[in-house]
This record gives C-alpha cells, sequence and structure tokens, in this order.
C-alpha cells in the first residue's frame, strides 16, 4: 500500500505531464497508386497459367466391365505380404468413396487421397469406384480409370479388387508406400 507522502509525491512529479491528443493508432491504409513491383506480379500472374501437377492421365482407357478384377504390384512387392493385402486382411486405414463422381473430379480426389495418405502414414487403404453396373454400355468408366491412374502415381506400391465384405468388385485396396517421415523412424528403430 502506498503512503499519503507517496501519492503526493507522485503527483508532484507528473504535474507537467499532458495528456496525448493524437490518436495511437497505425494508419494501415493501402497506398491508391500500384507500385511497379505490384504491376510486375500482376503481369506474371496473368502469363502463367496455373499448373497442373496431377500426373494422372485423362485420356481414354481400356473399358472394364463390372465384374473385371484388378490387380496389379510393383516389383519389390513380397509375395506373402501381397497375398495377405489382397485378401482384405490388413487393416484399412482410410476410405475414398467416387461414387457420383465425374472423370475429372475422380481424377483430382484420388491424386489428392494418395497424396495425404503418404503424408499421414497410411499403408492400406480403399477406393470405393462402383461397378457401373447401370451404366447401359456396361463400362465400369471409374473403375477403369482407376486401373489406369494407380500404376501412375509413385506412391502406389499394389492394389487389387476388394473382397465381397469390403465392396467387391466395386472397390479397390491400395497398398501406399511409406512417408519419409515412417522411413526414417523405422531406420531409428532397428539401426539400418
Amino acid at each position: 500500500m502506498t503512503t499519503k507522502d507517496e501519492r503526493l509525491s507522485f503527483l508532484e512529479e507528473m504535474k507537467d505531464v499532458r495528456r496525448i491528443r493524437k490518436s495511437n493508432k497505425a494508419d494501415v491504409k493501402t497506398p491508391k497508386e500500384l507500385t511497379p513491383g505490384h504491376l510486375e506480379r500482376q503481369r506474371s500472374a496473368m502469363d502463367q497459367p496455373l499448373k497442373d501437377r496431377n500426373p494422372l492421365t485423362a485420356d481414354t482407357v481400356e473399358p472394364l466391365t463390372a465384374h473385371d478384377v484388378l490387380c496389379w504390384q510393383r516389383p519389390g512387392v513380397q509375395h506373402g505380404v501381397f497375398r495377405k493385402f489382397r485378401l482384405g486382411q490388413y487393416p484399412i486405414e482410410a476410405r475414398l468413396d467416387l461414387h457420383r463422381m465425374t472423370v475429372e473430379e475422380a481424377r483430382r480426389e484420388v491424386f489428392g487421397f494418395v497424396s495425404d495418405c503418404v503424408r499421414y502414414g497410411l499403408r492400406s487403404v480403399i477406393i470405393l469406384h462402383g461397378k457401373g453396373e447401370r451404366n447401359p454400355d456396361g463400362i465400369a468408366q471409374l473403375k477403369s480409370y482407376i486401373a489406369k491412374w494407380l500404376p501412375e502415381l509413385d506412391d502406389v506400391l499394389a492394389f487389387h479388387s476388394a473382397q465381397k465384405r469390403h465392396g467387391g468388385t466395386g472397390a479397390v485396396y491400395v497398398m501406399v508406400r511409406k512417408g519419409d517421415r515412417d522411413k526414417q523412424h523405422n531406420r531409428e528403430i532397428h539401426g539400418a
């Protein structure tokens, strides 16, 4: 607690102090005129079209039917691991449903999904593409594109049509490679 003498002493010291009349807010108004740097960035943005980093092709593909089985693996995937994988014995860590999507929407979704799986360390996932049984021509369009797209992604090690309990030939198991973080973690654990 302050004494009466201390308060009087403080007031005596502060007697010449005046309140600042200017506002203490910063002036953050944007300049009305465009700088040369701004104009250059604007021109550059207009000149360079947005690059599509998605490597998946949108070309025509070999048509598949509802009952065709998808099966593919990269060299180096062990036989026993692939067998267990195609039998659906690994837990499904994520799923992507492509039903009612256009080919272009599915193309973007598949690319983003596989990238996210690598980023989050998901190894065994499923993509539901449908069988295409309602198509009058009998062609399973999204399934046909999935069969073309998955081998184009370096992060995909293998895929196989799902077991009946997971959607059968209307879905596909996808084995995703380990991300760099998971590889480093294994090196630390096993000392390789």
